[in-house]
């Protein structure tokens, strides 16, 4: 009896060293996800009550001014109306910018388009919008400038019949690279065509790490492309080219004011950096 101590406290010992092993595998699992949650941490941009900390710029008034009250917030929704444009639409077009400049990130917005298209809108304008990133910073835009230099995320909607997808990469005054290749089109189409029609909301996502970007719909991915470069031939890119080097690494988020009326309800945004 005596002489089996031994061997039951090296079993106990044993059991002491399992334990101690798989606590701190589980404190260090712990401690993982408690880090990966912080990581997903979506933080909301628009904070349902103002336009606090976003900028506006409409083609042809200066920084800031929001002619017509374009862009508005009402019943907890970012609403871009045009009702005081009077007969014509012109080319009135705007963008409402948000305030901070940002690189690598995941962005998730909630859309819908109603009511009718703005008097004297380009025929294009129906049910058409965007959301853009990599913008140029908003006090660079010129004052007789259509739109800012950006990388648009072309937002349509359906008429109730015709296919209409969305999601096409549009380049104003930029290019990026499709399935490793420059493309030279002004917009790309989306390889997985969605149409909403009607009223209905849609929640898109961009994704943006490392010089590549990803756009989704309603939790599915329909595009992706890569390397943004800001386009020689556009008069306001150029700007933006230092001693040859085109390259866009960071840029600002932008909402389209196009002509047809567009609300927002949820915009969130995920850092990564």
């Amino acid at each position: 009896m005596i002489k089996s101590i031994p061997n039951l406290l090296k079993v106990y010992l044993l059991i002491g060293f399992v334990c101690l092993v798989s606590c701190k595998e589980k404190k260090e699992d712990e401690d993982k996800t408690t880090k990966e949650s912080a990581k997903e941490e979506w933080v909301s941009i628009f904070n349902g009550k103002d336009l606090n900390g976003w900028t506006m710029k409409i083609n042809g008034y200066p920084l800031d001014e929001n002619f017509g009250n374009t862009f508005r917030v009402e019943d907890s929704i970012l609403k871009i109306r045009y009702d005081a444009y009077g007969p014509e639409f012109g080319e009135r077009f705007g963008a409402l910018f948000y305030d901070k400049e940002l690189s690598d990130y995941r962005l998730k917005v909630e859309y819908r388009f109603v009511g009718e298209t703005a008097a004297g809108a380009p025929e294009w304008g129906y049910r058409d919008s965007g959301v853009q990133i990599h913008t140029q910073p908003p006090n660079t835009v010129q004052l007789n400038q259509g739109f800012p230099i950006c990388l648009e995320y072309n937002l349509h909607g359906g008429n109730g019949t015709e296919d209409r997808p969305l999601g096409a990469i549009c380049g104003i005054g930029m290019k990026v690279e499709i399935d490793g290749k420059r493309s030279d089109l002004f917009c790309n189409p989306a390889k997985v065509a969605k149409t909403f029609h009607g009223d209905q909301w849609v929640t898109i996502e961009i994704d943006v790490q490392d010089g590549k970007v990803k756009h989704f719909v309603n939790g599915e991915e329909i595009m992706s492309y890569a390397n943004p470069v800001y386009d020689p031939e556009n008069e306001f890119a150029r700007a933006f080219i230092k001693e040859g080097d085109s390259t866009v690494n960071s840029g600002y988020i932008s909402l389209q004011s196009n002509s047809h009326p567009i609300d927002f309800r949820k915009i969130e945004l995920l850092p990564y950096n």
